[in-house]
């Protein structure tokens, strides 16, 4: 089956659904998880609303890397404790969409699968808000198996 299994994570409960079906794939082979979790970079909006409000963006950037950091802590600990190998890795824009990091990482790591939640929003909510697993779905090379919400 699948040796090398990509997971993005945000830290909801549909991502660690996600993360329970990447452990079942890998259950009793050799498969190895990669856990990534992608921050936005605060300097993209520097020169606006942070200067507005007398923020630091290092202050910022700092905060979201310690925050993005527990969750792929957490995450690895569910991993190990199902047995499962498991590197992770935390990830920044850099003015590309999320989704577009994301696909560059399984490109880059190389991935054989991506699994990912879908919070499954539809109609203006998604427009608004987009969805980057669909954006993962329509840019991935490998194939991507989409968990839904409950």
């Amino acid at each position: 089956m699948y040796k090398r299994i990509l997971v993005p994570t945000d830290g909801s409960k549909t991502s660690a659904l996600a993360l329970q079906e990447a452990c079942k794939l890998a259950a009793g082979s050799e498969a190895r998880l990669r856990i990534v979790h992608v921050i936005d970079s605060p300097y993209a909006y520097a020169d606006t609303w942070y200067a507005a409000m007398s923020v630091d963006a290092d202050t910022v950037q700092r905060a979201w890397r310690s925050a993005g950091q527990e969750v792929l802590n957490q995450a690895a600990a569910q991993v190990r404790q199902a047995g499962v190998g498991v590197e992770t890795a935390l990830l920044e824009t850099d003015g590309r969409r999320v989704s577009r990091v994301i696909v560059d990482d399984a490109e880059q790591w190389p991935a054989e699968v991506i699994v990912i939640g879908s919070h499954g929003r539809q109609g203006l909510e998604q427009l608004l808000i987009g969805s980057v697993a669909e954006g993962v779905a329509r840019s991935a090379r490998v194939p991507v198996l989409l968990v839904r919400a409950k």
